[in-house]
């Protein structure tokens, strides 16, 4: 069983990602901690396998946390858990090496898909003894298909991230789907499809328009932090 040390600051998030790592089998938590000092001195004194990792934190934060272990050569591996969606703490996270990227809310399901992308990453590597250029291609691959089928069927990262900087360069106010449609060039199918999968995943909220004079017409914006 994996050992999993939880490190946020918000106790009812901590218990959430808690409840999340003790509904699969797989995983156990060690610990929690409240912020980045207390969690290297933990990991310093007791068997890791992953962490469970937030951002923003007092004292030391999520990524110089990373940036700590990393300096000391602690393979540990990390899941960040944050609210900064913006691509520059994004590509900080994949450049210290997080095997995933969560940004709340997210749902169980969401957080299992890390969880078991760990796990493959985990087993994959266990298979071969020895590696040559082959077994390397191979293991970066399937960690390649694995990031991809992280999405639903039908939902392609590209296409997702047109949708939301469109979202964002027009974030001082509502816009239709006719709009986004317009604006990227995409099918007004396909952004009613995408803007779906937004709502649900609770990154995007609709609101009817019904002053429109015919039709009431769906208006979607970003989801603020404070929301």
């Amino acid at each position: 069983m994996y050992k999993v040390l939880i490190v946020e600051d918000d106790p009812m998030v901590a218990m959430i990602n808690e409840q999340y790592v003790c509904r699969h089998k797989s995983f156990s938590v060690v610990g929690k901690c409240k912020d980045g000092d207390k969690a290297l001195k933990f990991i310093n004194e007791n068997p890791v396998d992953l962490i469970i990792l937030d951002v923003f934190m007092p004292h030391t934060d999520g990524f110089e946390t990373l940036r700590q272990l990393r300096k000391e050569q602690s393979l540990v591996d990390v899941i960040m858990v944050t609210a900064a969606n913006d691509r520059e703490s994004l590509e900080q996270g994949l450049h210290l090496g997080v095997v995933d990227y969560l940004v709340k809310p997210f749902t169980f399901d969401r957080f299992r898909l890390a969880l078991d992308k760990f796990i493959s990453q985990k087993q994959v590597l266990k298979d071969f003894d020895t590696l040559d250029q082959s077994n390397i291609d191979f293991i970066i691959d399937k960690t390649r298909r694995q990031t991809q089928d992280l999405f639903p069927k039908g939902i392609q990262d590209k296409t997702l991230q047109a949708i939301i900087s469109c979202l964002k360069k027009n974030k001082t106010a509502p816009i239709t789907s006719d709009f986004i449609s317009a604006q990227t060039g995409l099918t007004a199918v396909t952004v009613r499809r995408y803007m779906s999968f937004l709502e649900e995943s609770g990154k995007v909220i609709g609101e009817l328009n019904y002053e429109t004079g015919g039709r009431p017409c769906m208006y979607y914006h970003l989801k603020s932090k404070q929301e």
